[in-house]
């Protein structure tokens, strides 16, 4: 990762920032010999996850499977509750958090390039086929424990045949995946999770708007940008958003916007001041008070500070 870029991480150097230093389990890779490895593809179970992770940017998809125990997880500016037998699934350049991870929790996850699966379908499709990894799907769901036991049946499939150098054992691999992610499509379809914004429904409208700015907010940061796009009014944005949430319109954005900057400042060595211009503050002292206003009261450098 270059850090003087906008911090997104790479599969293969990925590892530090979601494992302990002790690999406790043998499953997947965490003692697999690196012949063994596959380019574009890693498995894990939780044990070994550290304690909270992000906020952070990634390159690649991920699918995480939680089995039991509960976490909270942000995905933009959405907060979810991982419970037993929930789902999970990111896109690559999503900014998520994890943290409040129960002792009693148990699961796996698949981290994954948008290349891994193309022999079996092109990578610019996934989203189409997978409607969890689009933009305007639902990104965390339950579902039934016999679907949970399909799913669960394929991940150890997967990790015996990652552990061995046998014919085939990359394909087969893909193929394991790849039927997951179906188990976990029929599910979503069977329950009739993709959502369909109704605009003249406030919870709704606000629910776009979210998604609008976790895709949009270093280039749009204005509320009249936004409602250009919801087809509404600026006004009407602003009148809905704070009779749903509580809160305005432009301080949504703000958030979002706070979640790169604390980005930049715990994964990069970055001044405060090259942090302000990269994300277009006119000068470090406007950057710091937004950061202080948005944040609570915590200048950039406390945050920094927090960090190590």
């Amino acid at each position: 990762m270059d850090t003087k870029d906008i911090p997104r991480w790479e599969l293969n150097g990925f590892r530090i920032m979601h494992r302990t230093e002790d690999p406790v389990t043998p499953f997947g890779y965490n003692h697999l010999d690196k012949p063994l490895h596959i380019p574009g593809f890693e498995i894990y179970s939780s044990e070994g996850l550290v304690g909270s992770m992000g906020p952070l940017k990634s390159a690649f998809y991920r699918m995480s499977i939680t089995v039991r125990g509960t976490l909270d997880m942000q995905i933009g500016l959405e907060h979810f509750k991982h419970q037993p037998n929930t789902l999970s699934f990111t896109y690559p350049n999503q900014i998520i958090s994890k943290n409040n991870i129960s002792a009693d929790a148990f699961g796996y996850y698949v981290l994954f390039e948008e290349n891994f699966l193309t022999d079996l379908i092109p990578s610019v499709r996934i989203p189409f086929e997978f409607p969890f990894f689009d933009p305007g799907g639902q990104p965390l769901f339950q579902i039934e424990p016999s679907e949970m036991d399909s799913i669960v049946q394929h991940t150890l499939q997967i990790d015996q045949e990652l552990q061995q150098p046998k014919a085939g054992r990359v394909k087969a691999i893909q193929m394991h995946l790849y039927l997951i992610l179906l188990e976990a499509k029929r599910s979503y379809e069977r329950q009739g999770l993709h959502p369909v914004y109704d605009m003249q429904d406030g919870a709704s409208m606000v629910r776009r708007f979210r998604k609008l700015i976790a895709q949009k907010y270093m280039e749009l940061r204005q509320v009249s940008a936004y409602a250009d796009l919801l087809a509404v009014t600026p006004n009407h944005l602003n009148r809905v958003v704070k009779q749903v949430t509580g809160e305005t319109a432009s301080h949504m954005i703000q958030e979002m916007l706070l979640e790169e900057a604390k980005n930049l400042l715990k994964y990069t060595n970055q001044t405060v001041a090259e942090i302000a211009y990269k994300l277009e503050f006119g000068d470090p002292g406007t950057f710091g008070r937004f950061f202080k206003k948005t944040s609570g009261g915590q200048t950039p450098l406390e945050y920094r500070a927090a960090q190590v």
